[in-house]
């Protein structure tokens, strides 16, 4: 643990002025650790890339590093196979010397609901006994109601509470509404206050105008924290630093700007000899920055070119974070060419919810949603669970009006609570002992299944028997193509690049379908382009030479093919997390009788007709594509 006499924060020993100068000595967040590869390379940085650099990191003298929280715990069970608890007491060590600092989503913890308060106050108790000195907390839609649980806990474990305010811009937002807000936190029991500007829209004149308009109010030390999505951000770090700001976020230079923090090295020289100099060692940052470059060659497959300056994000909004996701979750469902359709739908989605601020889970909620209103060439055709919570109420009180229609769609003539979503939960820890059943080793094994279930439960078993395999780091293989035309995959991949002549091109075996009259659909994408081919075996589009390889791992569809007007499909491919009826039961047309988790999301599946549950051809967990039949029902 660190020098608590040294890195314990309250208002007084942040207020101290640089000796002998006017103005404030401006600290120093890196978010080199977490918000950074988030925003850049899709949260997809391994632990063992983090130690290596520990020891120099723990000398820069930083405020605080930001090491945890956002989508980190998420990725670390879902893709890198990797306890995020572990990673979290691993840096803890690593990093005697230095504020761990983490992004809580108020209720909302680091997962994508709210979680019942016996959740929250024992999350936070691990997470600082585990190591975790600032909480940043905040709520997506500025709802304090949604962060007095976590504040208190946080206070109650000694850890330091940085309150925070979401900023975005729409018609329901001004900076007088931020100022109240922020009065509102410091009465909560905040030790400093954190502006966080999520997609980049604070422009120089806007954060003098906000940072004034705060110290007039308030003595508590302001942080701010922005992306450069819009090539903005450090022209309002200054400004902000001028109006009176002691800390901002910043990035090693080898993983910032674009939807990152501005560069360290690059805030850290232009305030040298200022009465805000950071004192930082620019030799020592730029060794870091070093290592940081050639990690960042390591992960260049989870880059895309949406994570550049694009002043677009002035009128999108979407945060740094975002983006990168989005463009892999695109690919995913092999509609990257759809991204621009995705960028101009959002801001519409966003209306209709009454101007949210984009910021997990709401850029989620807004953005999965938006997603889908395009690939289903129909807006809210499908509408994912959490949409529909969000319409009920159950993220907390919209900023603005919603739209009628949007709500009628998503809920019908459903009335929208108006309590504060977290009371209406029954307290889950006790439940969740008893559900998991033996299969977690610690408190904090429970609290990654109350985070994560279907995730965690997956990593447990893996954990048990020996096969925590992380994706790959490495981009595809390329196939080697003979003289006669024969494609010979290296490591037989569904997904493979193919070099013919000089030109390569990325093939993907997305999917196989039913057999028809012989034949079976093969989903084949080049280059993201998708196309489906009717063959009966994949020799005919991947033929070999003498001798024998192992075939590509290909899913196919192994449930009967939806022909009848009860049989129960999903629009989009994905894994089923939970079942809502049982054989036997009466159905109404559009029930909800299962989710699917899709992008991140949990979408709801509906019957087409009434009637009575005969089969039920699926299990939570299991993996399923559009045209496949899960449920049958009977009409009456």
């Amino acid at each position: 643990m660190p020098n608590k006499s040294k890195n314990t924060t309250t208002a007084a020993n942040l207020n101290t002025k640089a000796e002998g100068k006017t103005g404030f000595r401006t600290r120093i967040t890196d978010t080199i650790l977490r918000d950074s590869h988030q925003s850049l390379l899709a949260t997809r940085m391994r632990t063992a890339d983090m130690l290596e650099v520990a020891p120099l990191l723990d000398k820069v003298g930083y405020w605080s590093l930001e090491v945890w929280g956002g989508a980190t715990f998420d990725s670390c069970l879902r893709f890198l196979k990797e306890d995020p608890w572990e990673r979290l007491k691993t840096l803890r060590k690593a990093l005697p010397n230095t504020r761990l600092q983490m992004l809580l989503r108020g209720q909302n913890l680091v997962g994508y609901r709210h979680y019942s308060d016996d959740v929250v106050r024992k999350f936070i108790e691990r997470s600082a006994k585990n190591g975790i000195d600032v909480f940043r907390i905040f709520d997506a839609l500025n709802d304090i109601r949604n962060i007095e649980v976590a504040v208190k806990a946080a206070k109650d474990v000694k850890a330091t509470v940085e309150a925070t305010i979401c900023y975005t811009t729409s018609p329901v937002h001004t900076h007088e509404a931020f100022v109240e807000m922020a009065q509102k936190l410091v009465n909560m029991g905040a030790d400093t206050i954190c502006i966080k500007d999520m997609a980049g829209l604070l422009t120089p004149g806007a954060s003098f105008d906000l940072v004034s308009k705060l110290k007039q109010k308030i003595t508590l030390p302001i942080h701010i924290h922005s992306h450069d999505s819009s090539g903005l951000a450090s022209m309002s770090y200054l400004k902000a630093i001028e109006a009176g700001a002691e800390i901002i976020d910043t990035a090693i230079s080898s993983l910032a700007s674009g939807t990152s923090q501005p560069p360290t090295e690059s805030i850290v020289a232009a305030l040298r000899g200022t009465p805000y100099d950071t004192g930082l060692d620019l030799s020592l940052l730029a060794e870091i920055a070093d290592h940081f470059r050639a990690v960042r060659k390591k992960y260049k497959r989870f880059e895309s070119e949406f994570t550049a300056i694009n002043t677009k994000t002035l009128v999108v909004q979407i945060p740094g974070g975002m983006i990168s996701n989005l463009a892999n979750q695109l690919k995913e469902q092999n509609a990257i060419d759809k991204m621009d359709e995705v960028l101009e739908e959002i801001p519409r989605v966003r209306k209709d919810m009454g101007y949210p601020p984009l910021v997990t889970p709401t850029s989620q909620v807004v953005g999965t949603q938006a997603t889908l209103n395009i690939l289903m060439g129909e807006r809210y055709k499908v509408i994912t669970s959490e949409t529909r919570n969000y319409f009920k109420g159950l993220y907390g009180r919209p900023p603005g009006p919603v739209d009628e229609e949007a709500r009628k769609k998503a809920i019908g003539d459903e009335k929208a609570i108006t309590c504060r979503p977290a009371d209406l939960l029954e307290p889950e820890l006790d439940k969740l002992i008893r559900d998991i059943d033996g299969k977690a080793k610690t408190i904090e094994d429970i609290l990654s299944y109350a985070l994560f279930p279907i995730v965690a439960l997956e990593f447990f078993e893996q954990r048990e028997a020996g096969k925590l395999e992380p994706e790959p780091l490495e981009d595809l293989k390329e196939a080697e193509v003979t003289t006669e035309g024969h494609m010979v995959p290296h490591l037989a991949p569904s997904e493979f690049i193919v070099t013919v002549h000089g030109e390569s091109y990325r093939i993907k075996v997305a999917g196989a379908g039913h057999r028809v009259e012989g034949k079976r659909p093969f989903f084949i994408s080049v280059d993201n382009r998708l196309e489906e081919v009717m063959i009966e075996s994949l020799t005919e589009v991947i033929p070999t030479t003498a001798g024998e390889i192992e075939r590509p791992s290909i899913t196919q569809s192994s449930r009967p093919k939806a022909r009848k007007e009860g049989d129960v499909t999903t629009p989009i491919p994905g894994k089923v997390t939970s079942i809502k009826i049982a054989v036997g039961d009466k159905v109404s047309e559009g029930d909800t009788v299962l989710t699917v988790e899709a992008m991140k999301m949990e979408n709801e599946v509906h019957t087409p007709i009434s009637g009575t549950v005969k089969k039920i051809l699926v299990k939570i967990g299991d993996s399923v594509n559009p045209d496949e039949t899960l449920i049958e029902v009977e009409k009456e």
